[in-house]
């Protein structure tokens, strides 16, 4: 079965959802990641999407995500604070493109931004404009279309709001804000002309039909930058107790993604060190992107440990603006 469907694949012609379903519970792993692999050199060659983030607003958010430390629904002794000290975010900027990552993006806590706090937001993206060459990203909650022309004005070229779980299992995981505001969000961002990026995290106790719901979805929106996360539980959060993912069920869900999204950067983010060293068989399952550094409230592997094992699978990094450009 996956030889036909790699070859309409290879032709441009995409999955349908039954199809998808069929080759998720009827192929052998190692077939389904040779497959994805496969289209992801077809579609990509060996190129590989690098981006940093930084928590710039730390800890109080009102909304009750399940598995989030930010929330202030739950008792998780994070630090907070209002705006992160700019001359640490240009610190890190600057060590992040200095090995080569060419996307920094600031990502705040909260479920939007003021007009003004965006316009103290602002003056940092300004900073990092005059001491990097970087490609600035932001993520910042549910927007209007008036603040995203300001992030558009600020020198931001792409918006990111993880729609986090599929529509069918969202209410599962966040009852404060419903999963068509932040389709809604994805939309004023496009119309201001921002790229945009959306994924989600895997783990959360939605069914692998779920999963493959995710990204159809986000294939039906055009997304072309697809961050995956898998839980990592936080202690006092709803999720603290989800038994993780087994490597078996994260690289099915990885090639699956990669196969419903050819086009789209398949982004590794937040909790693939839990999978240690085998997490860079991601890399040969379909993803070509990942976030480096730390990743907001959990930490990340190190910038070289990264960069390497990468270099050693064969791929070359991008320029920002290289390719992948929103439809």
């Amino acid at each position: 079965m996956i030889e036909k469907y790699l070859e309409r694949l290879l032709q441009g012609y995409p999955l349908e959802f039954d199809e998808a379903c069929a080759l998720a519970t009827s192929t052998p792993l190692v077939a389904l990641v040779q497959a994805a692999d496969q289209i992801r050199r077809r579609f990509h060659k060996d190129s590989f999407d690098l981006c940093s983030i930084i928590n710039a607003r730390s800890g109080k958010c009102s909304e009750n995500c399940k598995f989030c430390a930010q929330s202030a629904c739950y008792d998780t002794a994070i630090e907070t604070y209002e705006l992160v000290d700019s001359a640490q975010a240009v610190a890190q900027a600057k060590e992040n493109e200095d090995h080569g990552v060419r996307r920094f993006s600031l990502v705040t806590a909260g479920r939007t931004v003021s007009l003004e706090q965006l316009e103290r937001y602002g003056k940092l993206y300004r900073q990092l404009r005059e001491t990097t060459g970087m490609a600035l990203c932001a993520s910042m909650g549910f927007l209007t279309a008036d603040k995203a022309r300001h992030l558009k004005d600020f020198g931001v070229v792409r918006y990111h709001c993880n729609l986090e779980a599929s529509r069918s299992f969202f209410p599962q995981v966040c009852s404060t804000h419903s999963w068509d505001e932040k389709v809604e969000t994805l939309r004023i961002a496009r119309d201001a002309g921002l790229e945009v990026c959306s994924g989600g995290i895997i783990g959360m106790g939605e069914t692998f039909q779920q999963r493959l719901e995710l990204a159809f979805e986000l294939r039906e929106l055009g997304v072309l930058s697809i961050p995956l996360n898998i839980l990592t539980p936080i202690p006092n959060t709803p999720f603290a107790d989800l038994k993780p993912l087994s490597l078996d069920e994260v690289l099915s869900c990885v090639a699956m993604f990669r196969l419903i999204n050819p086009q789209a950067v398949i982004r590794m983010a937040g909790g693939r060190m839990q999978l240690a060293a085998e997490q860079y068989r991601c890399f040969t399952s379909g993803a070509n992107g990942a976030i480096v550094g730390n990743y907001l409230t959990t930490a990340g592997n190190t910038l070289e440990e990264d960069l390497q094992m990468l270099r050693n699978l064969g791929f070359s990094f991008i320029d920002a603006g290289e390719k992948y450009h929103d439809r």
